[in-house]
């Protein structure tokens, strides 16, 4: 199995000392989980590797023989803008680095400096260049309003605007190494984005879940982190955890945001270091994994309640997704009755029934507290009891009433309806408005807006029989 290179493109080493060239690798792919590193010791090939390969950051030595390191960083500034240049230095001359900051560089580093803090500092480098990145994917996609690659969300039923701009973003976010956070009412299908942006990240790993609800502090650590034999009482063998099981692929985290605190903590260094120890090891070992979470619940709120690590919480967001509950993708209802009432025909056995017109009006006027999970459950409910040629919507009803029921206490809830600097309409005006939004909701169909407005449909019937004599 090929190992996923990180960064998605290159870092150039420019030095005329092989030592320090070979030093300066291992250094980054041990301490910085760097592996995509290019190495050149003559000044003078550098020009034709940047127009070869897919260069987006370079370190460059300044005194090297033939063409200096100032001359190339002119060089590279004016003809690849879009690639980084660290300047690495055996001078330690403050009119130096101020003058390679001038002339366009990131950042300017001496030789004898701590190994650690220039690690440090191309790891920022890369971060900034994969952001400028996506910016330019992001401008483009959307400028064109295209994707890329449809085909990583055939298996997600929708002709919603929104979600296709959530599918371009994901587009430009899914190659890099940064974590995703995808938010969302719970089942809107938040697991069907993460194996979306698995597959777009063309890693060669798998995609691993895990749910850690429920799971405590204990308990979460081995399961990412695994354990060595003898680790604790009953670890009579050796066992990888689901880091080292998602190696070179993506590992999922449903329901952060029930994570204890002193998990957060965990989860917050393993993001940060990039390297974790197994339950009873002191070797660490590095994380080759790209992490993706998931949660229903609002993280900020969480986090201004004390209740969810600021620090973890904005590493998380780095990359955030949101996807919007199914009643405010209407458009979709239609799509996915006629995908899942097809899947549960076949999953059952049966022919796929018609339906009638006024189903997807009705359906239109729900809520969907459960989203496109409920709409599932109701489509097979509805096809495991079907036997006529027309799909009936009495189960549809008697869901739809019965959480109309459960939640009849919610919808007391104070809301501001009138304007404070307006007269009010009076009881008739209001009644009017009612039924006519009603009758307009419901296509026309007295039916379902009698149910919309809590009347009878005689009561209805009525009642706009009265309004067009008035």
């Amino acid at each position: 199995m090929t190992m996923n290179l990180y960064p998605s493109f290159g870092l150039l080493l420019v030095d005329d000392e092989p030592s320090f060239l070979r030093s300066l690798s291992i250094a980054l792919e041990r301490s910085g989980g760097i592996t995509h590193i290019h190495r050149c010791q003559e000044s003078r090939e550098v020009m034709g590797i940047l127009a070869r390969e897919n260069i987006g950051l370079v370190t460059l030595d300044l005194t090297m023989p033939h063409l200096s390191g100032e001359r190339l960083l002119k060089r590279i500034v004016e003809e690849h803008p879009d690639i980084g240049v660290i300047v690495i230095s055996g001078l330690n001359q403050v009119e130096t680095a101020v003058n390679c900051i001038k002339l366009g560089a990131f950042d300017y580093f001496v030789k004898t400096d701590e190994e650690g803090r220039l690690i440090e500092g191309v790891k920022r480098a890369i971060h900034l260049q994969e952001l400028r990145r996506e910016n330019q994917e992001l401008r483009k996609r959307f400028l064109n309003d295209t994707l890329e690659h449809p085909e990583a969300f055939a298996h997600i039923v929708t002709g919603d605007k929104g979600m296709r701009s959530v599918f371009q973003y994901l587009e430009s976010v899914a190659p890099t190494n940064q974590p995703i956070l995808v938010s969302g009412e719970s089942g809107v299908g938040k697991e069907l984005i993460a194996r979306a942006a698995h597959t777009l990240s063309g890693r060669q790993g798998p995609l691993v879940c895990v749910n850690v609800a429920g799971l405590d502090d204990n308990v979460f650590a081995d399961t990412l982190f695994g354990h060595q034999r003898g680790a604790f009482t009953g670890a009579e063998q050796a066992r990888a955890g689901m880091i080292e099981q998602a190696a070179d692929g993506t590992l999922f985290l449903d329901e952060i945001g029930d994570l204890s605190m002193a998990s957060q903590v965990k989860l917050l260094r393993l993001l940060q270091e990039g390297e974790y120890y197994p339950l009873g090891s002191d070797r660490p070992k590095r994380m080759r994994a790209r992490v993706v979470v998931a949660t229903h619940q609002d993280l900020g709120e969480k986090q201004r309640a004390g209740e969810f690590r600021k620090d973890l919480y904005y590493r998380l967001r780095t990359h955030q997704v949101h996807i919007p509950p199914l009643r405010q993708r209407k458009s979709d209802i239609p799509l996915l009755l006629e995908h899942f009432l097809s899947e549960a025909a076949e999953e059952l056995g049966k022919d796929k029934p018609t339906y009638p017109p006024e189903l997807t009006v009705l359906l239109a006027n729900y809520g969907f507290p459960g989203n496109v999970r409920e709409l599932r459950a109701m489509a097979f409910d509805a096809i495991s009891v079907h036997k006529a040629r027309t799909l009936s919507m009495d189960v549809f009803k008697r869901t739809i009433h019965q959480t109309n029921q459960d939640a009849g206490t919610d919808l007391a809830v104070e809301r501001t309806v009138f304007a404070a600097d307006e007269s009010l309409p009076t009881l008739h005006e209001v009644t009017d408005l009612l039924v006519h939004e009603a009758m307009r909701r419901a296509e026309g169909n007295q039916s379902i807006a009698s149910r919309l407005l809590g009347i009878s449909q005689p009561a209805l019937s009525k009642r706009l029989k009265k309004m067009r004599t008035s």
